[in-house]
């Protein structure tokens, strides 16, 4: 921490695609730029440990993993400072930061600051989510890129949405043997979708999503149409049991299983500083509101990438090119010339990249009964919340989350709400007959992470001290 100066130009938090590719920009402008990552290597999710995954061979993960080598490497020669295995925990609407590092705290201010969060798994609570064995396709991901590591036993995949296929496809190239593919795909959503087929066919989704679904279904048994799923075992995960819209139920042994259905923004760290979000009807989470250039309402402060809406990983970089550039301009603007691709050319090739989003969020977008539970199934995993005890506190009079809060403490444990979110907000507006917009979502105050007191106590209790710290 000691390396840290205590003002930036610009601070970027996440070191995803967008993040990499706005500090890049900004730093090859001659701006003083720090880039904040909780991670200990760059790529952020999609990217994840691509400078030290011990996973070798290329034909594991696919061309479009590897492609991140290239924006890891620009990132690094652009001269930004880069601060891995960084907890940023608050930020204010004066651009002042919050961020730990091996149990030192310290606040940074910054002219601008560039949040590319990026995203998080939808919750997917159904009866049994929280056995031992039970994991989601994100969390599979992350163990086979940092880890190389891979399920033993039966494997069943459960759930809908692009990450879920890609993940099958790498197994596959793993050499594991996945026991079944459990699609939950609505038939509505397929329609919907159709509206959005002239765009998609002229993306670049296509062609290689097309090759990706072929493959898989060539080698692992999917059952369609699945409309119910519930995970049973005593002390861990033995059995899901799963019924289509045939009627049919039906039960397969298992060891492992991994549920997805989408990705939403990571949006706690946006909500604590006060950027307004709007419900996203298509994506069916909160997304920010945002200017052309990811500018929000508040002066100084930028969302870029996932984090201001799923775009996936070519639109996030573009995203954060183009916020990169938004910062320069305002701070530098004699350097634009500096930076590389200019803004009209990156707004094309994010156009490009984007055609076809319509259809994929139309397509996968997941059913109802998959993100309002009912009955004992847990919400809340922090503090064992269960869906039947939201529904009946709605009926006492109780009309958002954050009054949730003080009846159940939902939102309140170490996620902050990250994993219950989205549910709480559905069921209670569900239950009231009121559209998700108007429940609202939880107020994230700071820490948005977990941090301990002692890394409170070391912050400046004084402008003095705080000079006293910046100096050091």
């Amino acid at each position: 921490m000691r390396d840290l100066r205590d003002t930036y130009d610009v601070a970027v938090v996440g070191a995803g695609p967008a993040g990499l590719a706005a500090a890049a920009n900004c730093a090859r402008a001659g701006l003083m730029t720090v880039l904040f990552d909780e991670q200990a290597s760059l790529g952020g999710q999609i990217y994840r440990a691509i400078t030290a995954t011990p996973v070798k061979r290329d034909t594991i993960f696919g061309a479009d993993y590897w492609s991140g080598a290239k924006l890891v490497r620009d990132f690094l020669a652009s001269g930004a400072q880069y601060v891995p295995s960084a907890t940023v925990w608050s930020l204010t609407r004066e651009r002042e930061i919050g961020v730990s590092v091996a149990g030192l705290a310290r606040i940074v201010r910054a002219e601008q600051v560039i949040l590319a969060t990026g995203a998080l798994e939808r919750p997917f609570p159904a009866p049994g989510w929280t056995l031992p064995g039970v994991m989601t396709v994100g969390a599979a991901q992350i163990l086979l890129k940092s880890s190389g590591l891979v399920p033993r036993g039966r494997t069943v995949l459960a759930g809908c949405g692009p990450l879920l296929w890609l993940l099958a496809w790498q197994y596959l190239n793993a050499g594991l043997c996945i026991d079944a593919i459990l699609d939950t795909t609505p038939r509505l959503s397929r329609a919907m979708a159709i509206r959005h087929a002239p765009d998609f066919v002229l993306s670049p989704y296509l062609a290689k999503g097309l090759r990706l679904l072929l493959t898989v279904r060539r080698r692992v048994r999917v059952i369609g149409n699945v409309v119910e799923l519930r995970i049973e075992g005593r002390t861990h995960v033995e059995s899901v049991v799963y019924r289509t819209t045939a009627g049919t139920e039906q039960r397969l042994p298992v060891d492992t299983v991994f549920l997805h259905q989408g990705i939403v923004p990571n949006v706690n760290l946006a909500m604590a500083v006060g950027i307004e979000h709007h419900w996203d009807e298509m994506q069916l989470c909160w997304t920010p509101v945002l200017d052309a250039a990811g500018n929000s309402g508040i002066p100084g402060i930028a969302v870029a990438g996932d984090g201001a809406g799923i775009a996936g990983a070519e639109a996030a970089q573009a995203r954060g090119e183009i916020a990169g550039l938004a910062a320069v301009k305002t701070l530098r603007p004699g350097a634009l010339g500096r930076v590389g691709p200019d803004e009209t050319t990156v707004r094309a090739r994010l156009k490009r990249v984007m055609r076809g989003r319509a259809f994929l969020d139309a397509y996968y977008q997941p059913m109802s009964q998959f993100r309002r539970p009912i009955g004992n199934t847990i919400v809340c995993r922090c503090e064992e919340v269960t869906a039947r005890q939201i529904i009946d506190t709605v009926a006492l009079g109780c009309d958002g989350p954050n009054q949730m809060k003080a009846f159940l403490r939902c939102g309140m444990g170490a996620c902050q709400g990250r994993l219950c979110g989205l549910t709480v907000t559905e069921l209670i507006a569900h239950a009231r007959g009121v559209a998700p917009q108007a429940t609202g979502y939880y107020r994230i105050r700071p820490p948005v992470k977990p941090i301990t007191v002692a890394e409170l106590a070391q912050l400046p209790k004084n402008e003095s001290a705080l000079r006293s710290v910046a100096r050091s």
